[in-house]
């Protein structure tokens, strides 16, 4: 119909909603969540990824997406301005972690995910324009590639320093629910907005057929659970390090946070141990704890340039050190740490022993597309001799489990050569450069 007014565009909300948000850094906003209406419902669903493990009703996002979908988003919203949205449980996985044991992850159903992600982007829109520099997780236009590079090209501007390797005991296990609803308050009072946040903080873990309920933790795997880390982090740590910790600095110093996996360096190394100090007082403010034997404070001075030798820290799966440039300079290096190299292999021997009966051509894929995702995350300049370790021993062990396929002895290497010319797996490559000279 002529003169019909078009529905304004998401986009254009979402920068409304940031602006409003950057031009009133003091406020509270207290009128979000009309914002939310079918067609915010349905970029949340665009933003979801399709293949997610399902929660606890099982339900796939082939199976949400059939039948009436503007129907069932529309019921979603009206539940969640209502009051009338029960939040479900969450399912339990867990995934290893570096230094042993496991990460517990909580798994919502696909229509929990949508809403999450519903109020997860009202969030985003707000907080962005008050998160820090420093912080790089889960964030528009940020990586963990960008925070690594950040660590290594402010330790180069330094010629090397003090680094505080800090980790925080079981962060996500340990948020406070009522300190972080306090936190958003300080930006969010729309009452819609912080009754489900509650909703989703008091929902629960499904563990043994029980529920289990906490007033504390932020499960892993949840769509909402990264900007509310980022929401804790921001108050406790980057604000803290920005406006208090760094004017009080006798040398240079600054921090790089990728959710709960934070270093801060420094110039000087008293400036360093004083922070060391003092930081477990300041996460005790927001009941959190440091892990006394992963978290370290590290020398890493330019070698040659002190009394002792410069040593390596890990951070975001990449061990950092002191090495020489192909013009032969000392320089700043990484490659894939050693930790991370070995539950790679773990996962890539676990799955050929379950999947050793295949077909040789459905084994091919699975492990080609297993390490093209390798590539892409470690596949940084610099890093090349690690990815060609992790080649030949996914190359290895492929060879041992297809010998265990037959009760004829150990293959021939020439007829393994052979499956490999008919049936390749791809080589390693650099996939990103993140700067020019090594």
């Amino acid at each position: 119909m002529a003169g019909t007014l078009r529905p304004e565009p998401i986009s254009t909300r979402r920068q409304r909603i940031a602006e409003l948000a950057r031009r009133t850094p003091e406020m509270a906003l207290t009128t979000l969540a009309h914002n939310i209406d079918r067609a915010w419902m349905q970029e949340a669903l665009r933003l979801v990824r399709k293949d997610g493990a399902t929660g606890i009703d099982g339900q796939t996002m082939a199976e949400f997406m059939s039948g009436d979908l503007d129907e069932k988003l529309g019921e979603l919203e009206d539940l969640a301005k209502s009051g009338r949205y029960r939040a479900p449980p969450v399912r339990r996985a867990t995934i290893p972690k570096d230094g042993g044991g496991t990460r517990k992850l909580g798994i919502p159903t696909v229509a929990d995910k949508v809403q999450q992600r519903a109020y997860a982007m009202l969030l985003e829109d707000v907080y962005e324009q008050v998160f820090l520099d420093c912080s790089y997780g889960f964030r528009p236009g940020r990586s963990a590639h960008q925070a690594l590079t950040t660590v290594r090209e402010g330790l180069r501007s330094m010629g090397g320093g003090w680094v505080l390797d800090v980790d925080i005991k079981s962060f996500f296990d340990s948020v406070d629910h009522a300190i972080l609803r306090d936190l958003v308050s300080k930006r969010v009072r729309d009452g819609v907005v912080h009754r489900m946040i509650g909703k989703w903080l008091n929902a629960g873990v499904l563990e043994g057929g029980a529920v289990v309920r906490s007033d504390r933790g932020t499960p892993q795997g949840g769509v909402i659970s990264p900007v509310l880390a980022n929401i804790y982090l921001h108050y406790a740590v980057d604000e803290w390090f920005e406006n208090e910790v760094k004017p009080r600095m006798r040398g240079r110093a600054f921090m790089v946070r990728y959710a709960d996996d934070i270093v801060m360096v420094f110039e000087d190394e008293d400036d360093a141990r004083r922070v060391a100090e003092v930081l477990p007082h300041r996460l005790a403010r927001f009941k959190l704890e440091l892990s006394p034997e992963k978290t370290r404070l590290v020398y890493f001075g330019r070698p040659g340039g002190g009394s002792e030798p410069p040593g390596t820290f890990d951070f975001l799966g990449f061990t950092l050190f002191w090495g020489i440039s192909r013009k032969g300079w000392k320089t700043i290096r990484w490659k894939t740490s050693r930790k991370r190299i070995s539950r790679t292999l773990k996962g890539f021997n676990e799955w050929m022993r379950r999947h050793r009966h295949a077909p040789v051509a459905a084994q091919q894929q699975t492990l080609s597309r297993k390490l093209r995702g390798h590539y892409n995350y470690f596949g940084l300049t610099m890093n090349i001799r690690a990815l060609q370790q992790v080649f030949r021993r996914v190359v290895r062990l492929w060879r041992l489990w297809l010998d265990r396929r037959s009760q004829r002895g150990r293959m021939p290497w020439r007829r393994f050569v052979e499956v490999l010319e008919r049936h390749p797996l791809p080589r390693p490559e650099i996939v990103h450069s993140v700067f020019r000279t090594a």
